[in-house]
């Protein structure tokens, strides 16, 4: 996975959305073990206590549970991932169109501009 962090925000917020977004993407498939907190510290190049903060957080959202002495483990609950995923994708969306409106674009000119590029890219 690569990670990559913006200087703007916390680092450990960053993290929480990397690590939803491969939970959502499917590259921690839903029940599976994640990797140790150091083993993802250092694949992330971040300090091992700020990854714990991370995963923390994801834990306290229920998206991650802790076995004893196993680990760290993805949900199997897929309509919590669902709906991990739909609030990812309305952030995405709701950025997009601030930044459309920033360029002066209205919701009908942007939806237009964005039927034009779908049909173009598939």
């Amino acid at each position: 996975m690569e990670w990559t962090f913006q200087p703007d925000r916390p680092i450990y917020a960053q993290l929480v959305e990397q690590i939803q977004l491969g939970i959502v993407s499917g590259r921690y498939p839903a029940g599976s073990r994640l990797p140790s907190v150091r083993e993802l510290a250092a694949e992330a190049s971040v300090n091992p206590n700020t990854m714990q903060k991370a995963l923390a957080e994801l834990e306290r959202s229920g998206l991650l549970h802790t076995q004893r002495t196993s680990g760290r483990f993805i949900t199997e609950d897929q309509e919590m991932i669902e709906t991990v995923r739909n609030n990812l994708a309305y952030e995405q969306i709701h950025k997009f169109l601030e930044n459309m409106r920033k360029l002066g674009f209205d919701p009908a000119e942007t939806m237009a501009l964005m039927e034009k590029a779908a049909k173009e890219e598939y």
